[in-house]
């Protein structure tokens, strides 16, 4: 195998023609140094009688900084797998540099110099990145000259803007460091335009403005396109220099980011002005009388069983939103399986309503107690079955006094269910089509119109609009903020600290299994909070 060296843009340049030569149908993007330029053209895709892609357009120029912005179901996922060789579109094509190119598979488009990151990391936990960076490479020898190795990696690193330490398990590096190794990843084996997918999910604030800020850096430099999907505007206005915006699969607007406004981009998105304030916060209020979730000296195992989670004390009371922040794996998944009655605990209690809770259906009707989970769609759907019977799940072995019935009444149980679809304005074909076929943000509105109904005296939430469009995001805040205006307690699990800020009554940060710091939202310190997220923090 000759020596790697992907600092040298003429020897990945030769490495890819001399591939490209073995295929012909691949064409190689030539041995031009820097950053790559990508047009689609026309680009439809359908997928039997469902029209993803309409005669969709988009240029994204060398060295830019392109948001691709759109509601779930509007065509983005669809537009980049085609990009990157998951798809073949129907119709249209993709021109890269200057050349149209066809891209039949996800190596073609590695070949030509395509990369993506991906929403969730990709790394071998295990291994150091060192060892990831040499097993992403398609071919790795048998025999690892690592002294070799090592100096070209050193010297590839020392051509970034940013590095990662080689010798530590992906497993310890922080969040933000292993995004940037997956983004050194692709780099290191010559993509020069790159796709990021909800880049910064998974990032402290800190982290996210330094990643993002670092590669806008490199595209100004002339050395990398990137082409970010997100939903948020923040990062659209501070780092993209262009944004495309979808909208039904079409390509409905776009331009120079310093021309368009939030609000422009969002009637876009949308259709609509959508920008109208949230439910109005009760502002200053104490909440009082006994807490309605109490959690007391709780221990447990987190998944690995190397990390246990530890808190010591966690109250919520009515009328009030606790928001519990924190960079994932701190144990957050844990704590809500373990409210859940997924989990058991090793040691310590939780109590709802003064008495011990496990978990069981009779407790948590008598309870009145509720769970968005996160992903609903995995664990809080039955997926191929309709949109109507899932919305049936709490209620369906109950009459309409609440006593247990043996029969089920369709009719009844159908009723329901198209109220709810119509005063969370969930979008669906129909009731009896299945519930997975609906978008991320439709699945979530139908699970929050479930858990929502019939009178709430606890709510716990996990990460409700993670990977949602605005539009969504803001709908199913409101629904949150409502329930805590009707009285009820609400715990607020989530990594999106913009969230936990415009939501929450009280502010903790999880962090190791534990929490690490409290606060009433009013003093909540961002400075502060991000440190605890990231784990320094005393």
């Amino acid at each position: 195998m000759r020596p790697f060296a992907p600092v040298d843009d003429s020897v990945a340049g030769a490495s890819e023609t001399s591939v490209a030569a073995a295929d012909p149908g691949i064409a190689a993007p030539g041995d031009e140094n820097g950053a790559l330029g990508i047009e689609v053209v026309a680009m439809s895709m359908r997928f039997g009688s469902l029209l993803a892609l309409d005669d969709v357009s988009m240029r994204v120029p060398a060295g830019t900084f392109h948001a691709l912005l759109g509601e779930n179901g509007a065509g983005k996922s669809t537009l980049v797998k085609c990009l990157m060789g998951f798809y073949r579109p129907t119709a249209g094509g993709v021109i890269v540099g200057d050349r149209e190119r066809d891209i039949p598979d996800p190596r073609a488009a590695h070949l030509l110099g395509l990369g993506m990151v991906y929403q969730h990391f990709t790394l071998a936990p295990s291994l150091t990145g060192a060892e990831n960076l040499l097993i992403s490479r398609e071919e790795v020898p048998g025999i690892v000259d690592w002294s070799r190795e090592r100096a070209a990696m050193e010297e590839f690193l020392g051509g970034m803007p940013f590095r990662v330490p080689l010798d530590v398990p992906a497993a310890q590096l922080a969040a933000g460091e292993k995004q940037k190794l997956e983004i050194l990843k692709q780099l290191y084996l010559g993509r020069r335009f790159l796709v990021l997918d909800e880049p910064t999910s998974v990032m402290t604030p800190g982290e996210a403005d330094e990643v993002l800020g670092l590669i806008r850096e490199m595209t100004h430099a002339g050395r990398l396109t990137v082409l970010m999907i997100t939903h948020k505007f923040r990062e659209v206005t501070a780092f993209a220099d262009d944004v495309t915006v979808l909208r039904r699969g079409r390509r409905v607007g776009g331009g120079p980011v310093s021309r368009l406004g939030v609000r422009e981009l969002t009637t876009l998105m949308v259709g609509e002005d959508v920008s109208a304030p949230p439910v109005t916060r009760i502002e200053g209020s104490d909440p009082t009388g006994e807490p309605k979730l109490a959690i007391r000296r709780l221990r447990a195992d987190d998944r690995s069983g190397l990390q246990p989670l530890a808190i010591n004390s966690l109250e919520v009371r009515a009328g009030e939103i606790v928001g519990v922040a924190g960079v994932s794996g701190n144990g957050q998944t844990e704590l809500m399986e373990l409210l859940t009655g997924q989990r058991s605990a090793r040691a310590g209690e939780i109590l709802v309503g003064g008495e011990p809770f496990t978990g069981r259906r009779e407790q948590v009707r008598r309870h009145r107690i509720r769970c968005v989970p996160e992903e609903p769609l995995a664990n809080a759907c039955a997926p191929t079955m309709s949109v109507g019977e899932n919305l049936a799940f709490r209620d369906f072995d109950l009459d309409d006094a609440g006593d247990q019935r043996f029969w089920l009444a369709p009719a009844r149980m159908r009723a329901r269910a198209q109220r709810l679809v119509e005063r969370y304005r969930v979008k669906t074909t129909g009731l009896d089509s299945p519930i997975a076929s609906l978008s991320g943000g439709n699945v979530q509105r139908a699970v929050l119109a479930r858990e929502l109904s019939g009178g709430v005296s606890l709510l716990l939430v996990a990460n409700p609009c993670f990977g949602l469009d605005f539009a969504a995001a803001a709908d199913i805040r409101n629904q949150i903020l409502a329930a805590r205006a009707d009285g009820c307690a609400v715990l607020l699990i989530s990594e999106d600290l913009d969230e936990i800020m415009a939501l929450s009554d009280r502010v903790l940060v999880m962090s190791e299994g534990r929490i690490s710091y409290e606060a009433p939202r009013a003093d909540a310190d961002l400075a502060t909070i991000g440190r605890h997220m990231a784990g320094h923090g005393h």
